[in-house]
C-alpha cells in the first residue's frame, strides 16, 4: 500500500518502516512547493502512529474513527497550528498555546502530535520560542511541520528534524492518477494536472474547487487585454485590483505561470507548458518577444509579489509591474 497516496512511494515507504519498527523520530519536516502533499503525508502518518487496527504494521486502515477524524483534523490528540490564512503570520502566542496542549498525556491514543503547517510562515520569535520543544519534546509526542524549504526556516528548526523533501510528480503520473482513481475524463486530467505543476495536491482543489479554475482562466485573460491596453486603462485596473490582496496574489501567480510558459517556449526547451488552453497565444508572444522580455516580465512578476509580502504600496508595486508589461 501506498498509504493511498498519490506517488511519493519512497517517502511512504521510509515513513512506515519507522512506524513498524517503531524507530520513529520525534520531530519530522515536510517539504516542497504547496499542493505536492506536506499536509497529506503527515496525516498519515499520524493515523499510522494512532490508527487502533492497524492493517499491518506501519499501515493504518484509514477507516476506523481515529483515522478519520485525523483525517478531517478533529481528533482530541492532533494540535494543528498555523497562520490564520494563507500568506499570513503564525505568532509566537499560537506556539505558547500548543506547548501548554503538549506537556499533557494523550487523551485517546498512544501519541499526541501536533502539526504545525506553513511553518516558513512562523515569526521568528515564535520558531525561536519552539526550539526547546523541538529538541526535548515532551514523552509520546510527535511533531509533524510543513514548509516550503527548511532554508525558509531557521537553521536550527530543520536541525532538530527529519527531513522529507517531497518533489513534483510527472504530469502524466498525475493525470493518471486523477483518472484511474476520481474518474476524471482524461482532457480534464491533463488540463489540472499541467495546471498543477505536478502537484497532486493542488490538482484535487482544481478539481473539487472549480471555480479556481475558471478564477486562473479569469487573470489571463485580463492580462491578454493588459497587453493591448493604453497606460491609462493599465493604471485603472490597477487601482481596481489591490483592493483585494488575496486576488492580486492569485492574478501574479497566474501571470507569472504564463510568463514561463513564453519563457519555455522562447528557449524551445523540452518542457511541459501549464497553460494547456493558451499554448497559441504563448507560442505566438515567445516569437514575437523573445526570451529576453520574458524573463524580465518573469524577474517583475517576483519583485511585485515579494514587494507586496513586505508591505510595499500595493497599488505602486502592481502599476511599476504594468510599466513593465509590454505594449502590443
Amino acid at each position: 500500500m501506498n498509504w493511498d497516496m498519490l506517488g511519493h512511494a519512497w517517502a511512504v515507504e521510509l515513513l512506515r518502516q519507522h512506524v513498524a519498527s517503531g524507530n520513529f523520530r520525534h520531530a519530522y519536516l515536510f517539504t516542497g512547493p504547496q499542493g505536492v502533499g506536506r499536509r497529506t503525508i503527515a496525516l498519515r502518518l499520524a493515523q499510522a502512529l494512532n490508527c487502533p487496527q492497524p492493517a499491518a504494521a506501519g499501515e493504518p486502515c484509514l477507516r476506523c474513527k481515529t483515522c478519520t477524524q485525523i483525517e478531517q483534523m478533529q481528533h482530541p490528540d492532533l494540535a494543528v497550528v498555523h497562520a490564520e490564512q494563507a500568506g499570513g503570520t503564525l505568532k509566537v502566542d499560537q506556539i505558547r498555546d500548543l506547548q501548554r496542549s503538549l506537556s499533557l498525556a494523550p487523551y485517546a491514543s498512544p501519541y499526541r502530535i501536533a502539526l504545525l503547517l506553513r511553518f516558513e510562515e512562523a515569526h521568528i520569535s515564535a520558531q525561536n520560542a519552539f526550539l526547546k520543544t523541538l529538541e526535548e519534546p515532551p514523552p509520546r509526542v510527535v511533531i509533524l511541520i510543513t514548509a516550503e524549504s527548511s532554508e525558509s526556516l531557521l537553521p536550527t528548526v530543520g536541525s532538530r528534524c527529519e527531513v522529507i523533501r517531497l518533489r513534483t510528480l510527472p504530469l502524466e503520473k498525475v493525470s493518471q492518477g486523477l483518472q484511474q482513481r476520481w474518474g476524471l475524463p482524461p482532457d480534464q486530467a491533463t488540463l489540472l494536472a499541467h495546471l498543477s505543476g505536478g502537484r497532486p495536491g493542488y490538482a484535487l482543489s482544481l478539481y473539487h474547487h472549480p471555480e479556481l479554475v475558471e478564477a486562473h482562466r479569469a487573470w489571463l485573460e485580463d492580462h491578454a487585454a493588459l497587453l493591448h491596453a493604453s497606460l491609462a486603462q493599465r493604471f485603472e485596473y490597477a487601482e481596481k485590483l489591490v483592493k483585494d490582496r488575496d486576488k492580486l496574489r492569485a492574478a501574479l501567480r497566474a501571470w507569472l505561470s504564463f510568463w514561463r510558459d513564453v519563457l519555455i517556449q522562447s528557449l524551445d526547451a523540452k518542457l511541459p507548458l501549464t497553460n494547456l488552453e493558451w499554448a497559441a497565444e504563448v507560442t505566438s508572444l515567445a516569437r514575437q518577444l523573445g526570451t529576453e522580455p520574458a524573463h524580465r516580465m518573469i524577474n517583475a512578476i517576483e519583485r511585485a509579489s515579494q514587494q507586496l509580502e513586505h508591505n510595499v504600496n500595493p497599488r505602486l508595486a502592481v502599476e511599476v509591474l504594468l510599466l513593465d508589461l509590454p505594449v502590443l
